[in-house]
This record gives C-alpha cells, sequence and structure tokens, in this order.
C-alpha cells in the first residue's frame, strides 16, 4: 500500500492549492476526490474536484458503509469512497486527503490506512479573512461563517503528526515535501 497523506486546515488556510500541487509534481501521488452535496462553483468538474451527488444519494451511501469518513459541513456533506481510494492504492498510487479534522478523526479509525497526518494554519485570523474575500468564491455570509468556524477548526491541531504555517505558499509546500520525503526515506530503512 502507498502513503496516506491527510492535508486539513480551517477553510482558506491553502489546503486544497497544496493538494492540487502535490499531485502536479508527483505522479505517483493521487487526490482523493470526495463525494459532497454542495453545489459545484463555476470552475468546478464533476469527478475531477468532487462526485457532485444529491442528498439522497449521499445518505445512501452511508447506509451502505460505502465511506471512510464522512461529515457535514456548512450545511453539505462531504465522504471519502473508500472504493476510490482501494482503487488508488491498487495501481500503488499515495493518496492526499483535502479533508477536515471530522474526517482525519474517522480515517484515524483505520490503522491500515498508515496516515501522515499534517494540519496547515494560516499566519493569523485577520490573514485567513483576506485570503477568504480575495479567492472570491464566497458571499460575505459564508466568509463570516467560515471566520466563525476557524476557531472550532485551530483547536483540533494537535491531533495531527504535522502542523506547518503557511505564511507563504511555496515555503509551506517545500515543508510538506520535506515531511512527505522523510516518511518515505523511514519506511524504506525499515525493508
Amino acid at each position: 500500500m502507498g502513503f496516506n497523506i491527510v492535508l486539513s486546515s480551517p477553510s482558506g488556510a491553502g489546503k486544497t492549492t497544496i493538494t492540487k500541487k502535490l499531485s502536479q509534481k508527483y505522479p505517483n501521488i493521487k487526490i482523493s476526490i470526495s463525494h459532497t452535496t454542495r453545489k459545484p462553483r463555476p470552475n468546478e468538474i464533476d469527478g475531477v474536484d468532487y462526485h457532485f451527488v444529491t442528498r439522497e444519494e449521499f445518505e445512501k451511501l452511508i447506509q451502505k458503509n460505502n465511506f471512510y469518513e464522512h461529515a457535514k459541513i456548512f450545511d453539505n456533506y462531504y465522504g471519502t469512497s473508500k472504493n476510490s481510494v482501494n482503487k488508488l492504492h491498487q495501481g500503488n498510487y499515495d493518496v492526499v486527503f483535502d479533508i477536515d479534522w471530522q474526517g482525519t478523526k474517522q480515517l484515524s479509525q483505520f490503522e491500515e490506512l498508515n496516515l501522515i497526518k499534517i494540519f496547515i494554519l494560516p499566519p493569523d485570523k485577520k490573514e485567513l479573512k483576506k485570503r477568504l474575500i480575495n479567492r472570491n468564491q464566497d458571499n460575505n455570509k459564508i466568509v463570516e461563517k467560515r471566520l466563525k468556524q476557524y476557531e472550532t477548526d485551530i483547536q483540533h491541531w494537535f491531533d495531527y503528526d504535522y502542523v506547518v504555517i503557511n505564511n507563504d505558499l511555496e515555503s509551506c509546500f517545500r515543508q510538506i515535501e520535506k515531511i512527505i520525503e522523510n516518511h518515505k526515506k523511514e519506511k524504506m530503512s525499515f525493508i
């Protein structure tokens, strides 16, 4: 089985950007594409960014125990399909999960996944607000909701193996690359 890398952060701290950078730079790293009940944003593609499903479809998948993890975030469900992750492992890929702390807690229950858990923080709340506004994806009400959620999110950093502050995207990305590289070296030294 390949490596399983979890990237979590408060909304707007950079986890999705870093997740995409990892998969673009390293052909052996594939993103676990979550299922969600939220509506696609204008630039999002079904099956690439998310698997967009109805609430009813999502609830059926929960009943069938098809998720490693799932959570309700900002009035929408998100979940990681066991089937899609297992297919990536069968292809000998490392898998990166772009999920929140709730999902990480659930994934951590599956010891066979052998997770590398990394929590990304913004330099401060003021910078986070600036990033949320600048990315221009949400209205002011949603931005305020995400800022309010920040206080809850940051309380869960201690559930992670590493905490990285995203003061500068490139520097943060290099730190995460180094963490992954060190884990791979450790594993190779045990073989």
